[in-house]
């Protein structure tokens, strides 16, 4: 039986493997003419892009690297306030290095503005970003995301590791969390 909180699925398993495809080799193309040497830095964004880059990375046919950070962002239950916090920082130096942010989805923009300028103050030689998903009605600050996989509407997303309280990740499609009115409701994310 299907758990009631599955609602309307955004995102077909076939086509976020198929997107996944024509993302690698868009990312092969753009940083094939790097200098020898210099490998593509792929920062995965924890935890839920590590679904989506672990595919990622399998369709990328150039050299490249991968590193983590987890961050937290704080604000109300139903509003992010930008304010975040790194809690798992990357564990090599990015200076004069090709860097590409891998987000499972950017909704507000917020917590990408402020990896993007945290990032950007270690001096890497380019800073990109790849977004899985983006809800471009959330928006509250507009960024320089080179690649996307989708647009979806302003609902919230799980699955293929997108989360509502740890549940869901596993799911191979992208849906949307079916409405509830429990005083759990999820919040929006950043």
């Amino acid at each position: 039986m299907r758990d009631p909180a599955i609602g309307e699925i955004l995102v077909q398993a076939d086509d976020l493997q198929h997107r996944v495809r024509e993302l690698g080799a868009e990312i092969s193309r753009d940083y094939a003419s790097r200098p020898p040497g210099r490998n593509l830095v792929l920062v995965g964004v924890l935890k839920g892009a590590v679904f989506f880059l672990s595919d990622l990375m399998r369709h990328i046919e150039i050299p490249c690297e991968v590193d983590f950070m987890a961050v937290a962002s704080y604000g109300s239950a139903t509003d992010s306030s930008g304010v975040v916090r790194i809690l798992k920082d990357l564990d090599a130096a990015i200076e004069d290095r090709d860097v590409l942010i891998v987000e499972d989805i950017v909704d507000s923009g917020l917590t990408l503005q402020y990896l993007l300028r945290s990032l950007g103050a270690r001096n890497p030689a380019t800073l990109e970003v790849c977004a899985l998903l983006t809800k471009p009605e959330r928006r509250k600050v507009e960024l320089p995301t080179r690649y996307v996989g989708f647009e979806i509407p302003n609902r919230f997303a799980i699955g293929y590791g997108l989360d509502h309280e740890e549940r869901y990740r596993n799911l191979p499609y992208v849906a949307a969390l079916a409405t509830t009115s429990s005083p759990s409701d999820p919040a929006p994310r950043t």
